[in-house]
């Protein structure tokens, strides 16, 4: 018998990262610091219940059979219409649903990245991102956008787009300022280069005004035909179970998008869509924000003081102004944070190491602790017993 064809190259430069913190919720008294993950108290759960039973019944046509590629133009309007402004009009033709955000950034590679081609990305760098496009065996460019000497144009020169979160980005919770988002969009028109703008958090903003989005700042008052690929999600907004993501870009985008969704996975859930059209059209998202915004607040609030009392010894950070996110540094330069990783499970405590976001996976030195998922009890339980991994490793 002949030996059968080997895997793809790529699997073997991955991360199991990611499939570790995901099961962590397993793990009897297990605490997880280390996901992307919203609370489940901040689920709509009676209101989505009733929706769903609601366009079920009301529009078995669009929720129960197959679906439009580029998503169901009830949703698409609905989006067209919650992010247009009296410069920024946009129509469907400006907006494709995906089945998440996860979807939207493999899309994105599918369309635009020959094998080795350059991503100049916002370093640290969304883990999730470097998976989709690992296949595709991009060349990174980082860009430390909070860093004055970061020259955002040299980096974006020869990329087939720069990768950004502004807002809260993951994993560094960092807030993208104005001045620097007019770089990047400065950046983008002098280099040719798309801006890939992903914002699964611009609604965490527990401190401030929001800032406008680079999409916003992009528009000319006509037909939006302009450089930002915007990417957003419910998963944060109302639940990510429902897996709806949408892309926001030009016509030109949004077609050759298109059809590599037909070749990925068809169409979206079409009953997912309409109960997301229906949550938005009838304002569920805006009147669940103002209490989610104090339950996240305050989980900030808790683990940011109990990293005082018990890290400051270990670890250097920043409190985020928004997001899920705290991004720490080590102080002593000889700990491995994927070595604290495994240590922090043997404590009872997960936690996600600088080195699944670095697309050469060589930084060590960070790590990115979430605070929406817990409670304040169990947030202050985790940093214990991760103060006592670090205090063992030193």
């Amino acid at each position: 018998m002949a030996p059968r064809a080997p895997m793809a190259n790529w699997l073997n430069d991955t991360n199991d990262v990611t499939a570790v913190f995901l099961a962590a919720g397993q793990i009897p008294n297990l605490i997880n610091l280390a996901g992307g993950l919203p609370a489940p108290d901040a689920w709509p759960v009676t209101e989505i219940s009733e929706l769903a039973g609601d366009v079920v019944r009301d529009y078995p046509a669009e929720t129960l059979t197959y679906s439009p590629v580029p998503g169901l133009p009830k949703l698409r309007d609905v989006l067209a219409e919650r992010y247009s402004t009296p410069t920024l009009p946009l129509t469907r033709d400006n907006v494709m649903i995906t089945t998440g955000g996860a979807q939207a950034l493999d899309l994105i590679g599918k369309v635009l990245l020959e094998p080795g081609q350059k991503i100049a990305a916002q370093s640290p760098a969304y883990l999730g991102a470097l998976d989709a496009w690992r296949p595709r065996t991009p060349v990174y460019a980082p860009m430390q956008l909070e860093d004055p000497a970061c020259d955002i144009t040299a980096a974006m020169s020869d990329a087939q787009f720069a990768y950004t979160v502004p807002n809260f980005s993951n994993p560094s919770g960092r807030l993208v300022l104005v001045e620097q988002r007019k770089a990047l969009l400065a950046a983008a028109q002098e280099t040719g280069a798309w801006l890939v703008e992903d914002d699964p958090y611009g609604k965490l903003y527990y401190d401030g005004n929001p800032l406008p989005t680079m999409l916003e700042m992009s528009a000319t008052g006509k037909a939006y035909d302009g450089p930002v690929i915007y990417l957003g999600t419910v998963s944060k907004e109302l639940a990510p179970g429902l897996r709806v993501g949408w892309i926001i870009a030009a016509p030109e985008m949004i077609s050759a998008l298109t059809v590599a969704k037909q070749g990925s996975d068809m169409f979206s859930s079409g009953l997912c869509q309409m109960i997301a059209a229906r949550a938005y059209s009838e304002g569920l998202a805006d009147r669940i924000l103002p209490a989610n915004l104090d339950l996240y607040r305050r989980r900030r609030d808790a683990l940011c003081a109990a990293m005082d009392e018990h890290l400051s010894e270990f670890l250097t950070w920043e409190k985020p102004s928004g997001g899920m996110f705290v991004w720490a540094r080590v102080k002593n330069p000889a700990i491995s944070t994927d070595a604290l990783m495994q240590v922090g499970l043997e404590h009872g405590v997960c936690i996600s190491p600088s080195s699944v976001f670095d697309p050469e996976g060589l930084d060590q030195s960070g790590i990115r602790l979430n605070f929406t998922l817990n409670e304040p009890e169990k947030l202050t339980e985790g940093v214990r017993r991760l103060a006592k991994a670090l205090s063992e490793m030193r």
